[in-house]
């Protein structure tokens, strides 16, 4: 396939207009030129350790101006950038960065403690700043078929798979964007959503593209957030229910100012008392559907449908497409639900080292999102249900099969089943239900401290349920939507 070469993002955005802002981070503002001059400088750091082209390299970051910078030398070097999740466990962090073949792991110094546990070169970010810079050998131009990121997404089964996220996925997910919400020259957009998830990581990209300022914070604080809203004139801000739902709280009669034009909400549908306090308040709410393989947003609602159309999603952005399909492989009426296809030049190419999978997800041209939904006549999507028993619990995806076989690891455990039960917080939290084995007397804190161990903290189950059985088909499948009937 041949692909279109474009300059080099950053580069390039540094020459176009070196004297705009790029990032406003811990009352700090950084220009273009200056992000591409220390991100120039951090290449030649990376280059004098002997990081190579096309080489996979782990970052294990926080939200921070260094992360951006180091991400962007990345880029200036050709390496291809695993991105991690900071929430993970030692454990799940070297699964993925075995199986991604990294050579190098670069990490925020408060997680100097992996380096014992890992077997590749692992630098920190304070060791990185002392390394005497080479001239590097940058990428002038890139290939939008070329690989840019890596980030793993869990799997329904087994272990997670990395997403393949590549410059053109990137590049397109941005205009898709931009032909969806408008651009203008006043916008910035503000994040306090982790760089390592596909939605902060896909403003740093949309801010060279665009040419746009990023007010950058480390975590969410719904103060912190609206006091910038009115002093840095945030204009667009990504969020997700639980992050609007504090904002709403904290705002009390206050409203936002009137610049502030897009609050874009993922990780999953909004419920409608807190679309109605968004109303209220008149805080343009953009409902979304989107994941990591679609680098991002994918369908997109805007306000003046928030209310008619409550619970879409909305419809494609301009270079995407979307269909739903029944289980004969027919093409589904309107308000008939089906799988959710999707095709575009922001949906990934793959999964790292899984062209297995890959035969399996891909449709002619088409990919199986495994999430169920409808559209309606005039076209707008409604999604039912997330990948079949996803929990998506404060924006973060947790898949039930993954604690499943930790639990099932313990000895006097013979059966365990995991479900999403509704939370006014975080949206939804997971719950654990046990068989145990017979004479067993396994308790509920062991299973716990079981899980602390080998999970995330926020996929560690709230609640653990003891049971005789557990609802299984006839094909002995188990039925996780029946779970909660337990109870």
């Amino acid at each position: 396939m041949n692909y279109e070469t474009l300059p080099n993002f950053l580069k390039n955005r540094a020459f176009l207009t070196p004297d705009r802002a790029a990032v406003f981070f811990n009352n700090r503002t950084v220009t273009f030129k200056e992000l591409y001059e220390s991100s120039y400088q951090m290449a030649g750091r990376l280059q004098a350790l002997g990081l190579k082209k096309d080489q996979y390299i782990g970052v294990l970051l926080k939200n921070h101006l260094d992360t951006v910078v180091i991400l962007f030398a990345l880029q200036l070097l050709g390496n291809k950038t695993v991105i991690l999740n900071n929430r993970l466990t030692t454990k799940e962090l070297v699964w993925q960065l075995n199986d991604s073949k990294a050579a190098y792991l670069i990490l925020e110094n408060e997680f100097h403690g992996l380096k014992q546990e890992i077997e590749i070169s692992v630098m920190t970010k304070d060791e990185l700043y002392t390394v005497s810079p080479i001239e590097p050998e940058i990428q002038n131009e890139i290939n939008l078929g070329d690989i840019s990121t890596i980030m793993y997404t869990s799997g329904t089964t087994g272990n997670p798979k990395g997403v393949i996220q590549s410059y053109g996925n990137h590049w397109w997910s941005a205009v898709g964007s931009a032909l969806n919400l408008g651009y203008t020259e006043t916008d910035r957009w503000l994040c306090s959503v982790p760089l390592f998830h596909i939605s902060g990581f896909s403003i740093l990209m949309k801010s060279v593209i665009y040419g746009m300022p990023v007010i950058l914070h480390e975590s969410f604080d719904a103060n912190k957030v609206i006091e910038d809203i009115k002093s840095e004139r945030v204009t667009i801000m990504s969020v997700v229910g639980t992050m609007l739902f504090r904002m709403v709280e904290t705002l009390k009669d206050e409203r936002l100012p009137n610049h502030f034009r897009c609050a874009l909400l993922g990780g999953g549908p909004a419920p409608l008392p807190l679309l109605e306090a968004c109303k209220s308040k008149d805080i343009p709410v953009f409902q979304s559907y989107g994941m990591t393989e679609t680098a991002s947003q994918f369908v997109t609602l805007s306000p003046e449908y928030s209310i008619t159309r409550l619970g879409s999603a909305g419809k494609p952005l301009f270079p995407s497409q979307l269909k739903v399909i029944l289980e004969d492989g027919s093409i589904a009426k309107p308000k008939q639900a089906g799988e959710i296809m999707v095709k575009g030049p922001n949906v990934t190419m793959g999964y790292l080292y899984r062209p297995d999978v890959l035969k399996e997800k891909f449709k002619e041209g088409w990919f199986q999102t495994g999430d169920i939904g409808y559209l309606d006549e005039e076209g707008f999507l409604y999604v039912l249900d997330r990948r079949s028993d996803l929990i998506i619990s404060g924006g973060e995806n947790i898949y039930p099969a993954e604690i499943e076989s930790v639990l099932l690891s313990h000895p006097e455990v013979a059966d365990a089943g995991v479900t999403g039960f509704k939370d006014e917080i975080w949206g939804q939290v997971p719950a654990a239900f046990i068989v145990r084995k017979q004479g067993a007397e396994v308790t509920e804190d062991e299973l716990r401290q079981l899980c602390l161990e080998n999970l995330a903290k926020y996929k560690v189950p709230k609640t653990f349920h003891f049971t005789d059985k557990l609802p299984r088909n006839a094909a002995k499948k188990l039925m996780r939507r029946k779970l909660c009937e337990l109870v």
